[in-house]
């Protein structure tokens, strides 16, 4: 079963896959203009704007759902590992799929804004919504759809606990099956709650975490600050195979350090548009330039907090493809989040393990919480036919199942598992954005237009010639209709008439 699974593996994340990422992410880049670097001051102003109304979240609310999803245990055992296959260039290159992937990122996160719904007061989309209403194909929308809820909701999930309960039990010596019942128990609370409160949690604990553990990483880093000059040459010199050391295995540093930037920032794979969408903003790129700001976070700052505390310190082992070491700083440790955990204990004796283990806690189980909003999302989506409220109480029942099931059991089929449904939707989702880049890059246009006027920007689609962006045209229809009932207006068409001839008069005056 396993190699069968594990063949799979290798065709879903084939080279044509990482190709294809990078590639979509450089074609974006150059049709936006690099908007990752002309736009960067405005994609921080807009973090900290309100939300426009009640039914949805805030801007800097869906980043944050959107990190809880990213900031994950990749950021702990992915920079470990690629670093161990793919020497310091692999950093390099995952710096590198960031900085293209933002402008994935921005694409697919407008497209789920454009073409959101409300559904039971709240507002939801992702890819399954764009290729029906965009693409016009219901076909590929629940194919997306099912992908996803078996990935994000049955899989993907035991993956973190496991890591949870595994550092969990490393550091304090708690058993797996206590660690199971607290986090089924948190999860239940929080997941019961509905998007508001996986919202509020969010907010309070992903910037919390990101930033005591990039506070740490600069402690651990400067304490060795001898070693930055070195360690930067090395990074450079190695991702170009120019370095004397690892320069044999300069394949190995593009590969992993693709691989492993992709499944960390997850831009272009089709999660962030789901958090993007339940945004409450008045155009859909304001939610786009925010989620390309995201993958910058997770990887420039995350990822390289997590690279340059192993590297400075020499807590990492580097070998070749046939097994051979190239460089050794540890004795008989396999790569993973121990790297780190000994970076921080060769500065902070005794507290480097509970440190990492706290941070991995909170890195993956605000994945946890994304997973499970992901997964409700796409049923929503698949409800919206069949009708069935009680899909979602199973899926939550499923995550929770899952998370218990990780804590206590191995996960390490079920991440393989996990790796297809995150590649197979990858697939899907990259030739969605490639087929429906028009209309997102016209909401680019449209934004930078009205923000050279010197106005708010307000979405409307109907002049830019989108169709099917329901959300935007029936929600204006909506507020009149509540104005008018507000107002008490009887006949509201002569009113609304009477109205603008006043107003057209007092003008002219």
């Amino acid at each position: 079963m396993e190699s069968i699974v594990n063949a799979i593996n290798d065709l879903v994340w084939s080279p044509a896959l990482v190709f294809l990422c990078l590639a979509t992410g450089l074609y974006f880049s150059v049709r936006s203009g690099f908007l990752q670097l002309r736009l960067i001051r405005e994609m921080w102003r807009l973090l900290f704007q309100s939300r426009e109304d009640d039914h949805g979240v805030s801007s800097f609310q869906a980043l944050s759902m959107t990190l809880a999803g990213r900031v994950g245990t990749g950021n702990i055992a992915g920079v470990a590992t690629a670093i161990c296959f793919g020497g310091p260039g692999a950093l390099f290159w995952m710096w590198m799929v960031a900085f293209l992937g933002s402008a994935s990122a921005f694409i697919e996160s407008t497209l789920g804004q454009i073409y959101k719904e409300k559904i039971r007061g709240e507002y939801t989309g992702g890819p399954a919504f764009y290729l029906e209403k965009g693409a016009g194909s219901r076909l590929l929308g629940w194919i997306f759809a099912i992908i996803t809820i078996f990935a994000c909701g049955l899989l993907l999930p035991s993956v973190q606990s496991n890591s949870i309960a595994a550092a969990v039990n490393n550091a304090f010596g708690i058993p797996n099956t206590i660690t199971a019942a607290c986090l089924t128990t948190l999860l239940c609370f929080i997941l019961f709650g509905g998007l508001h409160r996986i919202a509020n949690f969010t907010t309070i604990v992903v910037p919390f975490m990101a930033q005591a553990y990039v506070i740490v990483s600069l402690i651990i880093v400067f304490y060795n600050y001898e070693q930055i000059p070195h360690v930067v040459s090395m990074i450079f010199s190695s991702a170009f195979g120019m370095d004397s050391a690892f320069g044999a295995i300069i394949g190995m540093a593009v590969s992993w350090g693709v691989k492993r930037g992709i499944y960390s920032n997850e831009a272009g794979q089709g999660t962030g548009p789901h958090a993007s969408s339940a945004a409450a903003v008045s155009h859909p790129a304001k939610q786009g330039l925010v989620q390309a700001f995201s993958v910058y976070i997770d990887t420039w700052f995350v990822c390289s907090a997590t690279g340059f505390m192993i590297l400075t310190t020499g807590c990492y082992n580097v070998i070749n493809p046939e097994g051979m070491s190239l460089f050794q700083g540890l004795q008989n440790i396999e790569a993973g989040p121990v790297y780190t955990q000994m970076a921080v204990e060769s500065v902070m004796p005794g507290f480097g393990s509970p440190f990492v283990a706290v941070a991995l806690f909170f890195f993956a189980f605000t994945t946890i919480l994304a997973y499970g909003y992901i997964s409700e999302t796409n049923v929503r989506y698949i409800n919206r036919t069949l009708k069935w409220p009680v899909l979602i109480a199973l899926v939550r029942i499923a995550v929770m199942s899952s998370c218990a099931f990780g804590a206590i059991k191995s996960a390490s089929l079920a991440w393989t598992l996990g790796d297809i449904g995150v590649g197979l939707m990858a697939w899907v989702n990259i030739f969605a954005i490639l087929w429906l880049q028009k209309p997102a890059l016209k909401c680019l246009r449209d934004y930078e237009e009205q923000m050279k006027a010197g106005v708010d920007p307000v979405f409307h689609p109907e002049k830019l010639g989108i169709e099917n962006a329901s959300y935007w045209t029936m929600d204006r229809a909506e507020r009149n209709l509540e104005i008018e009932r507000e107002e008490g207006v009887e006949n509201a068409p002569m009113a609304r008439g009477l109205r603008r001839l006043i107003q057209k008069l007092f003008n002219n005056h």
